[in-house]
């Protein structure tokens, strides 16, 4: 066993030092939306202006790391995707997501090549992201989680606690990179994010108040979040806890090329 982990270990680090390794730092910029209790399974619906920066590490021309940061902003709204217009609810969040993933090019494609200037690849990894729901009814715009929307802390479901606007998620996606020119790389990706948590929309379980019959003007701003169409008691069903949020990104990036200088006599573009 000893003998095969030198082994390995001696031909991963000579792969490593006979490879085109260089950086990058770049730009992103497209587009934002979310998948959950408000819109199941529509993709692209409601997708909002996306941006973010990141760095690339490339171990060589089949494998990188990558950490990006990325804000957008997700929204939903059961007037729009139509699949419970009598709960009649809506939000949006602003989202700040920090991602760190490991790439695999299909092609032996680095920035400058002449031979593999262009590549399809994938990337999968973890994050962790911050968001906020909040929702406007008869011109007034609330932040959810404090009203408790579900009865979060409340006598009546004390099991409810209250969710964090902090989460993790794994984030993994497809991509095509295509080299501009010596110095200059594009791509164009679209990254989903597998969430742990089914409150980036304050949807969840279901009501906990009667609120069936009562007055828009009898209500409070925490009553009229949690059912603005008043007509729903305790127990009827909000949301569906069994599936969990998710977020995506789509857009394309543009990045620049960072050759450290030990590797940079190396680079072979017709390779």
């Amino acid at each position: 066993m000893k003998k095969r982990f030198f082994l390995l270990f001696f031909l991963f680090t000579t792969m490593l030092a006979g490879a085109q390794s260089y950086g990058e730092i770049g730009l992103f910029g497209g587009g934002s939306y979310y998948l959950g209790d408000l819109n199941p399974g529509r993709q692209f619906l409601l997708t909002k202006p996306a941006a973010g920066a990141f760095i690339r590490h490339n171990f060589n021309e089949r494998t990188a790391i990558r950490g990006s940061f990325t804000y957008g902003t997700l929204t939903g709204d059961d007037a729009i995707s139509k699949v419970n217009t009598t709960r009649n609810l809506n939000f949006t969040s602003h989202i700040s997501d920090i991602s760190a993933t490991f790439e695999f090019n299909f092609y032996e494609y680095f920035i400058g090549s002449l031979r593999h200037f262009v590549t399809p690849y994938m990337y999968g990894g973890a994050s962790v992201f911050f968001f906020n729901p909040k929702a406007t009814y008869n011109g007034v715009t609330y932040e959810l989680q404090g009203l408790s929307t579900e009865g979060q802390g409340s006598s009546l479901y004390p099991d409810r606690k209250a969710y964090k606007r902090t989460g993790f998620s794994i984030p993994f996606g497809i991509g095509v990179k295509y080299s501009i020119n010596s110095f200059i790389g594009m791509s164009l990706d679209w990254r989903m994010h597998k969430t742990f948590t089914d409150y980036i929309d304050d949807v969840s379980t279901t009501y906990y108040l009667d609120l069936q019959g009562m007055t828009p003007g009898e209500a409070e701003p925490f009553e009229l979040a949690s059912d603005p169409g008043l007509n729903h008691n305790s127990g009827m069903q909000r949301g569906d806890s069994k599936y969990n949020d998710w977020y995506s990104f789509v857009g394309i990036s543009i990045s620049l090329r960072l050759n450290y200088l030990e590797r940079e006599r190396c680079l072979n573009v017709f390779y």
